[in-house]
């Protein structure tokens, strides 16, 4: 594959992901406005306008509304996209679960921002973390130009024919959707055929054979429905990779499950997701030049978990610190947390593994904020002494 001709352009989070939208040219795009991600729909309504794109975009009176319209449009058979953010998100809650099981590979910009209450617009991952057992893949971007690259890839993994499942793009509300960063774009045509044509569109209802979708199931194969719904986003795995690798060779950028980041000889490591990453790398780099063995390693698959593989990447790291912007409420840490340590036994139980919660409602994350969090882990490794549930700067 030849590499594409890239466009530097200066866009916000929100103009990249709805300029990837228009870009890839869907069947059918449904959407209402909510706080931070109301740019993404109000951009791309404005590419229809302008006849760059033939979408059909149908403007609802809620998220539960335009979740269902997705679900209609990609039962048909079509190629269908929506963004959303926070409450937003919950009050699809009802269509998450039946757009995963239907099986529509719907792709989400979901645009993070902390679930009420109290009301904040701000960002945090309560709203994505919240929605992790609902089927969806989830794939989580740094910045302006992953989450432009992310959403385009999304599609091509969502559609596979061995996945078959529903994808949020997640990116940090304000701080990545509203900041304009210098972002390289493809052009059109490219990102079309790196996408495709919709393969699906006469495997839909509107297809050439009559099915069912969504019918009533009980006992006699309910279980079973579950279990290869499993398989599919299992599946999305190892499908994220071979299109990441696709998707290197047209650009030169690239992807994988997680970034390993000065980690091949780390004693002490952060495990992180979104764009705080780019503040503990800067840490990292900050230690390095104090003879300190700091590493990090970012998060870009969520859903399903990579925990195989993160296992084998921190296996000669000796003290872990995993960061969740959102409180999953156990008492046990956070979401990320939990998986790490449900993925880490068994197999690297001498690890010392310790639990930040930050970030909540926008809370600055700032460089003095995780250069504590990597003196704790030195700390807990020249004294054996730690604690293992901890929150970041908050006034107790």
């Amino acid at each position: 594959m030849v590499k594409a001709e890239q466009l530097r352009r200066s866009l916000s989070g929100n103009e990249a992901v709805a300029t990837a939208m228009m870009q890839i040219n869907p069947d059918v795009v449904a959407a209402f406005p909510i706080t931070p991600s109301t740019e993404v729909p109000q951009y791309f309504s404005s590419f229809v306008a302008n006849g760059k794109c033939t979408t059909k975009f149908v403007p609802v009176e809620s998220e539960h509304s335009a979740m269902s319209a997705c679900i209609g449009a990609s039962a048909a058979g079509g190629r269908v996209m929506t963004a959303t953010s926070a409450n937003g998100l919950g009050l699809m809650w009802e269509m998450l679960h039946i757009a995963a099981g239907d099986r529509c590979p719907i792709v989400v910009a979901l645009v993070n921002r902390s679930m009420s209450p109290p009301l904040n617009i701000h960002n945090d991952h309560s709203d994505s973390m919240g929605a992790r057992d609902t089927g969806w893949i989830q794939l989580y971007s740094e910045n302006v130009q992953e989450a432009y690259d992310n959403f385009i890839q999304a599609v091509k993994i969502a559609e596979n024919e061995e996945v078959m499942t529903p994808a949020m793009v997640c990116y940090d509300g304000f701080i990545t959707s509203h900041s304009v960063e210098n972002v390289f774009l493809m052009e059109d045509e490219v990102v079309r055929n790196f996408a495709g044509p919709n393969k699906r569109t006469n495997s839909g209802l509107l297809g050439d054979k009559n099915i069912a979708v969504g019918p009533m199931v009980l006992t006699n194969f309910s279980i079973e429905m579950k279990r290869q719904q499993l398989q599919g986003i299992l599946n999305a795995k190892e499908v994220t990779l071979k299109v990441a690798k696709e998707y290197e060779e047209l650009t030169g950028r690239k992807y994988g499950l997680f970034e390993e980041y000065r980690l091949d000889d780390a004693e002490i490591a952060m495990m992180i997701i979104g764009s705080s990453a780019g503040t503990a790398k800067k840490v990292a780099d900050d230690l390095r030049e104090k003879g300190i063995k700091a590493g990090v390693l970012k998060i870009r698959l969520f859903r399903p978990f990579p925990g195989n593989e993160i296992a084998e990447a921190l296996k000669n790291v000796k003290a872990i610190a995993v960061m969740d912007k959102s409180e999953g409420m156990s008492g046990n840490g956070g979401p990320l947390f939990a998986d790490t340590c449900a993925s880490l036994y068994g197999k690297l139980e001498d690890k010392i593994l310790m639990s930040y919660i930050y970030g909540l409602g926008g809370r600055d994350v700032r460089v003095e904020d995780l250069e504590k969090v990597y003196g704790d882990l030195q700390n807990a490794l020249g004294t054996g002494n730690y604690e293992k549930y901890n929150y970041l700067s908050v006034r107790e």
